[in-house]
């Protein structure tokens, strides 16, 4: 199968790569990148363990192909805040205990942003509903939705601002 080149703006940072057509967002970001963070869940887009954020939107990157992302910008969990600046999100998880294996924490944090970025004060059923497509099979969910509020009290109160590349 020949290569395409692929050049995509990833947190921020121009990368170019020649991958197959059929390469996933998903395994480009972890495989070609080495950006970890965004994990492979289901396969099947079910569990959101993948979601990024292509052009400032949720989406999940197990269903995209990288050509498809050719020339757009996609910001991962490890360009939405840093070890030094964490992004609100990741000190509510921190704080409210929204986390178990860590290993839906990404997905939940990328969807969570794009609903804080339009709904700044939800309610629990927004929260909910907008995670609907996140699953966490750890525990539950009560710990992730205070999460979600504590950031959106922290950024409504001026806080914390979001460090994401894309918001």
């Amino acid at each position: 199968m020949t290569n395409v080149d692929v050049s995509i703006t990833v947190n921020g940072e121009v990368r170019q790569a020649s991958v197959e057509p059929r390469t996933l967002l998903v395994h480009f970001l972890r495989d070609e990148l080495e950006l970890t963070g965004t994990h492979v869940g289901c396969d099947t887009s079910q569990c959101g363990a993948c979601t990024v954020h292509l052009d400032g939107n949720a989406v999940k990157s197990c269903t995209l192909f990288a050509v498809q992302a050719q020339g757009r910008a996609v910001t991962t969990i490890e360009g939405i805040g840093s070890i030094g600046d964490l992004h609100p999100l990741q000190t509510g998880f921190w704080e409210e205990h929204g986390l178990q294996c860590g290993f839906c924490t990404p997905g939940m944090i990328m969807s969570s942003a794009e609903l804080l970025k339009t709904n700044p004060d939800p309610s629990d059923k927004e929260i909910r509903d907008a995670l609907a497509g996140n699953f966490c099979r750890c525990t539950g969910y009560h710990n992730i939705v205070k999460a979600v509020q504590h950031a959106a009290h922290a950024m409504a109160e001026g806080k914390a601002q979001p460090a994401a590349a894309d918001d």
